[in-house]
């Protein structure tokens, strides 16, 4: 069964919410220049410690240096990062040594065909890879939450050459996740706004978007 990660969680009663619907994890945004979902690193970490065994917690997180990653991480606690940008400074190997039994999962933005290359190149420092629809090339950076789609043959292109497991995000909602999972076939999807009504999460979303995943219809 296909892994659901319900990003954007703002509280504890919001990631009991996703769990109880059968989010095998959540995510939880730490600082961005833009984008939905942000929340503080104290939220973060009391979210993280209390999240049932089996879910996995991801730090979103826009630090693009090695060390400062490995602070971020260590300060709440996430079993998982999820680096939402280029990595400028360090390796992966600095953040692995330090951060023992933390997976790493590195988001490419799907923004054309170089995706690919940039996928290939970075598969075998992590764990897996998150494909979205953000753009780290504007002036103030999209690194994730836009709502946006992309061109779903690039990252079936990438699910299929990468040789990690690939998470799908961008613009997922109950009306179109058949489709995305039938184009790509990933190993897990990525949704925030989709199961959002004025930015909360929408029991009735998570029920529809959960039962289209699963093949149960919308």
């Amino acid at each position: 069964m296909i892994r659901i990660k319900i990003c954007c969680i703002s509280s504890l009663e919001e990631a009991r919410l996703a769990v109880s619907f059968g989010a095998s994890a959540l995510g939880l945004v730490g600082q961005m220049p833009s984008g939905p979902g942000v929340i503080p690193d104290e939220l973060i970490a009391r979210i993280a410690r209390h999240a049932p065994p089996g879910v996995a917690t991801f730090l979103l997180t826009s630090e693009t240096d090695a060390a400062a990653i490995i602070r971020h991480q260590q300060s709440v606690g996430a079993n998982t990062v999820q680096i939402v940008d280029a990595l400028q400074s360090g390796v992966y190997e600095d953040i692995r040594q330090a951060l023992s039994g933390v997976k790493l999962v590195q988001v490419i933005h799907v923004t054309g065909p170089e995706s690919i290359d940039e996928a290939q190149r970075i598969a075998p420092e992590v764990d897996a890879i998150l494909l979205d629809s953000g753009n780290p090339n504007l002036q103030i950076k999209e690194l994730g939450g836009t709502g946006r789609t992309h061109n779903w043959e690039i990252s079936r292109k990438i699910r299929e050459t990468a040789g990690k497991p690939v998470f799908l995000a961008g613009g997922l909602h109950a009306g179109n996740v058949r489709a995305a999972i039938e184009a790509v076939e990933p190993f897990g999807l990525d949704v925030c706004s989709g199961v959002r009504t004025e930015g909360r999460l929408d029991p009735r979303k998570l029920e529809a978007f959960f039962k289209a995943a699963h093949g149960f219809g919308s």
